[in-house]
């Protein structure tokens, strides 16, 4: 089961037109990832979220293999901010968080023996 701001985000972006993002690990902001990313986008509300959602099937397995990652909107350079605020209908302002990737909840571990009987 999907978990995080998927459903509740306030804004998503293409992925296309978020390339301006992409590798996240040069970019010059705050890039949380993995468990941090978790933990920071857990304490914001959806609302204050832009999510990268995938255009294709390629985008999206492209955007699954992707570590969860949370990058501070703050703190992105202005010609990055200025790209990804032509492509939002709200200000850009408005946004805490962009999310990339995806985490699952828990779910419990299941033997081969609990399906024999079934």
């Amino acid at each position: 089961m999907l978990k995080g701001h998927f459903e509740s985000a306030g804004a998503t972006i293409e992925y296309g037109a978020a390339s301006c993002l992409f590798p996240v690990d040069e970019l010059d902001a705050t890039v949380l990832q993995y468990r941090d990313a978790q933990l920071a986008l857990d304490g914001v509300d959806g609302a204050s979220v832009i999510v990268v959602a995938p255009t294709s099937l390629a985008t999206s397995y492209s955007l699954t293999q992707h570590a969860l990652t949370a990058i501070r909107v703050d703190s992105l350079a202005s010609a990055i901010r200025t790209q990804l605020a032509d492509e939002l209908a709200a200000p850009l302002d408005t946004f805490d968080v962009i999310q990339i990737g995806k985490w699952n909840s828990d779910s419990p571990n299941h033997s081969l023996t609990e399906f024999r009987d079934a």
